[in-house]
């Protein structure tokens, strides 16, 4: 009996310290970073809908490596005003973020997305409020598509700020502004997906927040035309040495720009640069600590993105104008286009859409007599925008004219 007894008490021991790394959470060498889940709460949204993706958000905080030495999650509801379901460093295991998750009740209310990311800037990812100095922040927004109040300027505050920003639409969201609101390239960081379909997208989107919040190796995101940005994992500290970032292009290397950063730095953006050019980059921890290799990459940078010109108006009538400009063409052709029509003297202005491939709209719904400033503006893939305004004036509208007199014995005998 006395195998089986050892055997017995191995057995045991074993999933006593099973159990015991379990509740640790995540090993150490797991990543580190900030994930804010902003989660569409309005009464845009109905009941069955809230339902699916808080459980699409629960199921995918299940394959996360959650916990104090890892990442940390946070959720805020977008309704008329923002709300805070759990903070970052709230909950400590993945199993806690998901009960909370499946737990959170809908808000209701108006979707004011652009308020709740103001908050989230200012309430969540600041340093007072738990969130982690020097760690990766990402985004993950999943929303209906519509919004309240402007998104783009507060979302860009946070991409600025260096956070990575996913974009999960139910299907009913416009392209363009979505896009726009994604970190670049958009088809990287924007999923278009049925409600009942977002068990689809799970696998791709964890390993895209894993990405962001633990580059392996060095890695370029956020490219543009005339920029780049670069990431890195944490191969030195403040103590330990300092890097220096070499950029050069591939048909010129001997024109190198040199970046001398901290030795806790683990990103930076390289701007100013020409499109649709190659570029090598280098970064060379120094260190007399420990003796760590260069890492090298190869980066392009998109086409130029040229925007409208020349625009014409033509067929101008008292309440209608059309509106015709040469469309942006090459690699980087728009996406689509907006024209914004207002009058020039103060008043309500309209919009409308123009898909890609188009390059003319009428414009209805005018005053006779009345000056115009017409905006046409391109879309791009990058998030980026390219606009050009003219003036138009509609004519006067036909005048109302007196009753001419009616001759003599017109409508009666004369006595």
């Amino acid at each position: 009996m006395l195998p089986w007894t050892v055997l017995g008490l191995a057995l045991s021991l074993r999933l006593a310290l099973a159990r015991s790394g379990a509740e640790r959470g995540p090993p150490a060498s797991a990543p580190q970073g900030d994930l804010l889940f902003l989660l569409d709460s309005s009464a845009s949204v109905s009941h069955y809908e809230f339902s699916r993706v808080r459980e699409f958000l629960g199921r995918l905080a299940a394959l996360l490596p959650l916990g104090p030495g890892a990442l940390r999650a946070s959720l805020v509801h977008v309704g008329s005003r923002p709300h805070t379901e759990f903070a970052f460093g709230q909950h400590s295991s993945s199993q806690a973020v998901q009960d909370a998750t499946r737990a959170a009740a809908q808000r209701m209310g108006d979707t004011n997305t652009g308020l709740a990311l103001a908050y989230a800037k200012e309430q969540l990812f600041a340093k007072e409020a738990g969130a982690r100095p020097g760690v990766p922040k990402v985004l993950v927004w999943v929303t209906d598509g519509g919004s309240s109040d402007p998104v783009g300027p507060p979302m860009q505050e946070l991409k600025d700020l260096g956070v990575t920003v996913f974009v999960v639409s139910t299907g009913r969201g416009n392209l363009l502004e979505l896009s726009a609101a994604a970190s670049a390239p958009a088809e990287k960081h924007l999923f278009f997906v049925d409600v009942d379909d977002l068990h689809i997208i799970t696998a791709a989107l964890r390993a895209s927040i894993l990405d962001a919040m633990w580059p392996q190796h060095l890695r370029a995101s956020e490219i543009t035309s005339s920029s780049f940005r670069l990431a890195w994992p944490p191969l030195l500290t403040l103590d330990s040495g300092y890097y220096v970032l070499e950029l050069a292009p591939s048909a010129e290397p001997r024109t190198a720009r040199l970046q001398q950063l901290p030795g806790n730095a683990t990103g930076w953006t390289w701007a100013g640069l020409d499109p649709d050019t190659d570029y090598d980059v280098a970064l060379v921890p120094e260190s007399n600590v420990r003796l760590l290799g260069p890492q090298h990459l190869r980066v392009r940078t998109l086409p130029e993105e040229t925007g409208p010109e020349r625009i014409v108006v033509s067929h101008a009538r008292p309440r209608s104008l059309r509106v015709s400009w040469a469309p942006a063409l090459g690699p980087a052709a728009a996406l689509g286009y907006h024209v914004q029509v207002g009058p020039l003297l103060g008043g309500a202005a309209q919009r409308v859409e123009v898909p890609a491939g188009s390059n003319s709209t009428t414009l209805q719904g005018l005053a006779p007599g009345t000056a115009y400033l017409v905006t046409v503006t391109a879309a791009f893939r990058s998030g980026r925008e390219r606009a050009l305004s003219a003036k138009a004036c509609t004519p006067d509208g036909e005048r109302s004219r007196a009753p001419r007199p009616a001759p003599p014995g017109a409508g009666g005998r004369e006595p």
